[in-house]
């Protein structure tokens, strides 16, 4: 073989096998593998792929079919010895009752009836409520004062007041003071489910001229109230700020404990009476927490103490029953 035509046959041997793949690399150091065209795969990728995408599919459906964990309802919280309590504990935002015990059973309102004194009378009277009556209304909210909760109770008709807020509002539980008692507006019969509904309409369907003057007084409550007492038990004493609050007590006689300003205060003691089938004990001495809880809880705790139960054990009874309550929802 002469030196020329050898020389041909090496060269096409060093092309055979660049011919046999079809492709070259332009980069002839490289030991990569060639690149695949856009949008190409190979056999691997494709199954990696369509492992992917089923497992994607598996797990939607999965999802379609989880249902979302349900919060348990608390367990109710303890009540005390010799104590009758009625509480609900409402969502602001749902309107569910997230926490309830004997909501339904009656009690004597002591103050709490202030809270529908104050809203009957300012959905009564429209335009700028005049100093003499911001006099007796501002009192009576922040510093529960019995003297103006009276003047306000005779003006606006006594038991009428409570039987148009009833209507309005949609009040079962709730009813004037026995008729051979048309003055005493702490006889006033509520329940926690009432009471609850009372606040719920306050926020969600009063008048906002109506729920900012309510509200707003409550949450500015004194610690003091006007008869003497100490008003900041439960609900003030048990949870965070910012809370509105609206107390209540009776039977502890016209001497508080600690004295925050002169009382002029007068103890009734009736008995039990039956009041539409359903009996509101007048005779034990009753201490009760009510208010909204920031913009997310209304709480309502209202309770029978025992007989001849002093205020200081009964507000230490009330503040670790409304402390646990929130604790079990919170």
């Amino acid at each position: 073989m002469t030196r020329s035509r050898t020389a041909a046959v090496l060269a096409a041997a060093a092309m055979l096998p660049a011919l046999l793949t079809g492709c070259s690399d332009t980069n002839p150091g490289s030991s990569r593998p060639p690149a695949r065209p856009e949008g190409t795969s190979t056999g691997t990728d494709a199954t990696r792929e369509t492992t992917r995408e089923a497992a994607r599919e598996t797990s939607r459906k999965t999802a379609r079919r989880t249902v979302p964990a349900r919060r348990a309802a608390p367990a109710p919280v303890r009540v005390p010895a010799g104590v009758t309590a009625g509480y609900a504990v409402v969502d602001v935002t749902t309107g569910k009752t997230v926490a309830q015990r004997q909501a339904h059973h009656r009690f004597r309102s002591a103050s709490v009836v202030k809270i529908l004194i104050a809203t009957d009378y300012l959905e009564r009277h429209r335009g700028t409520i005049p100093a003499r009556d911001m006099a007796l209304l501002t009192p009576m909210l922040r510093g529960s004062d019995d003297d103006a909760a009276t003047a306000l109770w005779r003006r606006g008709g006594q038991g009428e007041i409570v039987r148009r807020m009833a209507r309005r509002i949609g009040l079962t539980e709730t009813s004037p003071p026995p008729a051979a008692k048309p003055g005493f507006w702490g006889y006033t019969a509520i329940s926690a489910a009432d009471i609850a509904l009372v606040y719920r309409y306050l926020l969600r369907r009063a008048d906002p001229r109506v729920r900012d003057f309510v509200l707003g007084n409550l949450r500015k409550a004194s610690q003091c109230a006007r008869d003497g007492f100490d008003q900041f038990f439960g609900i003030p004493r048990a949870v965070p700020r910012p809370w509105a609050i609206k107390q209540g007590w009776s039977g502890y006689g016209a001497v508080p404990p600690v004295r925050c300003t002169r009382a002029k205060a007068t103890s009734y003691r009736i008995g039990s009476v039956t009041m539409g089938g359903n009996p509101v004990d007048f005779g034990r001495p009753v201490l009760h927490t009510t208010g909204v809880i920031g913009d997310r809880l209304i709480m309502v705790v209202l309770t029978l103490q025992p007989s001849g139960a002093s205020f200081t054990q009964s507000a230490e009874r009330v503040t670790k029953l409304a402390r646990d309550l929130y604790l079990s929802v919170a």
